[in-house]
Order: structure tokens, then sequence, then C-alpha cells
């Protein structure tokens, strides 16, 4: 389920729903999943949205998700991807610049989780653990009493995620995984932030401290671009982008650096995600 931040209850996708059910709940389904999330399968659907060939697609996505396509930047566009990626006019997502607030780094549906020891965090029945993602249990260990914030972002989303804050950055460590929609249907039978390919850094923010952020590849998602490798990175700069599909990003922040806005805090209590957008107030620094 999915709410504004005024309270408002979203519709979510019943059709995209249904197929997703039948692929993930049917032998038949489950068989047709194995062959389109190997990698080689992402890789030739990536390189079909980066042909022209892909063109005749945009039209019909854009009027069945309902885009407002004057919040983006006028181009031509030459390939689906070229479509997916592009950019939006900074006027539609302004940046709170205000030191402490926290803002959203992408369009997205946002849950907040506190880290307890041994935290295994259930997200519409799929269970895992902050380890399990980062594969470093060293550092996992650093973010206990923390929160971790999860924006699960839809294809009808704006794919370009930003900077929180001011900073330095570590290099970015990629992990191999199998490519499976984010779609909470999913999470009923495979552990999505466990199997994806994904890739994380640390960075080293000047008023939330030390934060982890993770990008999570999804089904026909073959590639995560981020633009920058050790970087000195400002408040709303782009830090990267996903290609064609839903995708995740994590953030995790240690204990007593932030406070979620109440009204995350409380819808992910009741079992709702919430609708945030790029540059936007999620909380504050402590």
């Amino acid at each position: 389920m999915i709410k504004k931040r005024n309270g408002e209850i979203v519709a979510v996708n019943e059709k995209q729903n249904r197929i997703l059910e039948r692929l993930y709940n049917t032998l038949t389904g489950r068989i047709i999943l194995k062959f389109l999330t190997a990698p080689p399968v992402s890789e030739i659907v990536g390189f079909y949205m980066d042909s022209p060939f892909s063109i005749p697609l945009i039209k019909p996505f854009v009027r069945n998700n309902n885009i407002d396509m004057s919040e983006y930047k006028e181009k031509f566009f030459i390939s689906y991807n070229d479509f997916f990626t592009r950019k939006i006019k900074t006027e539609s997502r302004p940046i709170d610049y205000i030191n402490t607030h926290l803002i959203s780094p992408c369009d997205s549906k946002l849950t907040a989780y506190k880290i307890r020891q041994n935290s295994i965090f259930k997200i519409k029945n799929s269970l895992y653990r902050i380890s399990d993602m980062l594969k470093n249990e060293f550092l996992s260990r650093r973010y206990e009493g923390g929160y971790c914030l999860i924006y699960r972002l839809e294809v009808s989303d704006y794919h370009r995620y930003c900077y929180i804050d001011d900073g330095i950055k570590t290099g970015n460590t990629y992990i191999k995984g199998e490519f499976h929609t984010v779609n909470p249907i999913a999470l009923k039978k495979y552990n999505v932030y466990k199997r994806n390919s994904r890739e994380y850094t640390i960075m080293h923010t000047d008023n939330f401290g030390d934060v982890v952020q993770i990008e999570v590849g999804a089904m026909m998602v073959g590639k995560i671009h981020n633009h920058h490798g050790e970087y000195n990175f400002a408040k709303g700069e782009e830090k990267g982008m996903f290609m064609f599909g839903g995708s995740t990003v994590i953030q995790l922040f240690e204990k007593n650096r932030i406070r979620p806005d109440s009204d995350i805090l409380r819808n992910t209590r009741d079992g709702f995600e919430t609708i945030v957008h790029y540059g936007e107030k999620i909380g504050e620094a402590l």
C-alpha cells in the first residue's frame, strides 16, 4: 500500500501486479522468470532498449503511466533508454538546501526502519539482514541503532538520483547478482535485496555522518550508472541513474545521526510506503 505525504492512499498498478502474480506464483511463470532474470537476457534487452528500434515503446508508456512530460527537458529521444533516463527540469524538482534537512535522493516509494542488533527486516514478507546486502559484517555492525531507508522506484518514476549532502565518497563496490523485480509481489518468493546485482559506496557527509548508499538493480535492469568513483560531492548534485526497469536505493545511517519525518515513520509502521520526490525533505539531522 502507498500513501502521499498528505495522507491520501494511492491506487497500485493492478495490471502489473496480476502479471507478476502469474510469474512468481505458477510453475510456468517461474520457468519464464528463470530465463528473464539471467544476466545475458538482461544484457540483450538492454541492447534493444538502447537501439532506435525501441522508440515506438515511448508514447504508449507515457500514456499508460500518465507521465507529465512538461516536467522534463524537451529533446528528441533516440531510444527507449534515452527516454527512460530523461532529465527533469530543475524547477520541477527543487532541492531543499537547508543543511540540517535530509532530502530524498530520488522519486520513489519510501519506507524507514530502525536497525537493531542482528535485525532481520520484514518488507512485504521478504526477510534480510544488512550484512546480506553489503557482504561485509564489520561495516554492517557500524549501523546498529541507526536507520535503514529503502526507496523503491517503479518504472514510471524518474530514474536519476542525487547526493543528499556535501561530502566525500569512497569508490564503488559492485556485488554481482541476479535480476528480480522489486515489486512487493516478488518479495513473497525471493529475497531480491540479497539476490540482485547492486553497488554501494560510503559517503562521508557534512551533516549526517558516514552514510552507506546501495543501488540495487531489478529485473531487466543490467546497468547501474554511478557517475563518480572517489569524489567530493555537493548536495543535490546528480550521483547516477538506472537504466530501464524498476530499481531501489537503500541508505544506512549511523545511530543518533538522523530523525526521519514522523509521517514516514508512521506510514512504515502501518504498512504503507510513502511517495517522496527527488530533493524534498524527508527528515533532519540530530
